[in-house]
């Protein structure tokens, strides 16, 4: 019985983003029934390939994620595997038809964090497109019932989404990134030397992405509207605390938005959306 190793890869991607993003979790758990497994299933499969690169640095990560990419693209091919997340993933992918070109960009942008790299504009581009506008991209297929008009129109809504959370991402992990991992993704930026007036350049950025953004999450269906409209409101009220702070001061310590503060938001987000004023 497949479907009972199917309801398990499904809890197992479920618990993956629970575990490791309320934010997400609280976001996905405000979609439509029918679309909240993909989701998380899309989740899990980022999340394990993330983890490969950046937590586990007593192995082999380059071997563990050509192993990966092996195994992804062996899943979507057999329609199973025995990674429940994996069997996950590739459940999605062919059910909601996912252009295997998305995941490869993925996993490319994946193997650039397992070296040093110095980031020009252009690799800045291309490692925020693979790591974060392909994922909602992805997301995007599931929401727009793999329908290619919906889809098409949606795209660029959904890549400027993708790419604001990366880009607020970066500023609130600078810290670790750069102290622990040693990357560095800002091009034409010395962190050692980061002032003000380059993290208001970047913010800048973040601002016009997410002005474009919630334009589209207002054209999206409502089986998820409600949902990526949470997930958009914690990014936003993360961006603001790390707006109020200097430079400085965010390469000393991650900033986070409490769960308390989290659960409030989440309030004000159901209110909004039945009132139509988002």
């Amino acid at each position: 019985m497949k479907e009972l190793f199917d309801q398990l890869s499904g809890d197992c991607s479920r618990l993956t983003t629970k575990l490791y993003s309320t934010s997400f979790s609280y976001g996905i758990y405000f979609l439509g029934k029918k679309i909240r497994q993909p989701i998380h299933a899309i989740y899990g499969f980022v999340r394990l390939a993330d983890e490969i690169v950046d937590s586990f640095h007593q192995y082999d990560k380059k071997f563990l994620l050509a192993k990966f990419k092996e195994d992804t693209f062996e899943a979507i091919n057999l329609g199973i595997s025995l990674n429940p997340i994996l069997n996950s993933f590739q459940k999605v992918v062919n059910q909601y038809q996912i252009d295997e070109e998305l995941i490869v960009l993925f996993l490319k942008s994946m193997e650039m964090d397992l070296s040093t790299q110095k980031y020009t504009p252009e690799l800045y581009n291309d490692y925020i497109l693979g790591s974060a506008e392909v994922v909602g991209l992805m997301c995007l297929k599931v929401f727009t019932h793999g329908g290619d008009v919906d889809y098409e129109y949606l795209k660029p809504y959904a890549m400027k989404l993708g790419s604001a959370f990366q880009k607020v991402n970066f500023l609130r992990d600078v810290k670790a990134d750069h102290q622990t991992l040693s990357r560095n993704y800002f091009p034409n930026v010395n962190l050692a030397l980061f002032c003000d007036r380059q993290k208001r350049e970047i913010e800048k950025e973040i601002e016009a992405e997410f002005a474009m953004a919630l334009t589209g999450i207002k054209l999206l269906p409502a089986t998820s509207r409600n949902g990526v409209y949470l997930s958009y409101i914690y990014y936003k009220k993360l961006f603001a605390k790390i707006k109020r702070l200097s430079a400085e001061k965010i390469m000393t310590e991650r900033i986070r938005i409490s769960n308390t503060h989290k659960v409030g938001l989440m309030f004000d987000s159901i209110i909004r959306n039945k009132l139509n004023v988002i």
